[in-house]
């Protein structure tokens, strides 16, 4: 995958991140608050947007680190996407789904943990591993 289309997924993300908001505040507003599960829409719309945000962020990370990338893209898809069905359906089961997108998020954030700083010390002549 190119440096341009990692980009442009994220920023396709982050466009949806907005426009859902935007809907979720406007156009769903009353289905929302029919369905009581207004902050659940928003709970979706927050961590999508954190997560955009960290897909830039790891998108221009020299070297690109994929499996992170890769596990917040995974996790902004399952999580924030159970939850905005949730929202919108009231059916209760597909909150079922949205730990295993939360589980997908933590991947990301424990694999960036596990390898900050790693790449430096082997590109400096340090340890390789700490």
């Amino acid at each position: 995958m190119t440096d341009t289309l990692r980009t442009r997924i994220a920023a396709g993300a982050g466009f949806l991140a907005v426009a859902l908001g935007a809907f979720g505040a406007h156009g769903l507003r009353d289905i929302l608050a029919q369905n009581g599960t207004t902050a659940i829409w928003e709970k979706a719309v927050f961590y999508h947007f954190i997560h955009v945000v960290m897909l830039f962020v790891v998108a221009e990370r020299k070297p690109f680190a994929a499996g992170v990338w890769w596990s917040f893209l995974a996790g902004i898809m399952i999580f924030s996407g159970s939850l905005y069905l949730l929202a919108v359906t009231n059916m209760k089961w597909l909150g079922a789904i949205t730990p295993v997108g939360g589980t997908s998020l933590l991947v990301g954030w424990a694999w960036l943990l596990w390898s900050a700083g790693k790449n430096r010390l082997e590109n400096s002549g340090g340890p390789a591993r700490i």
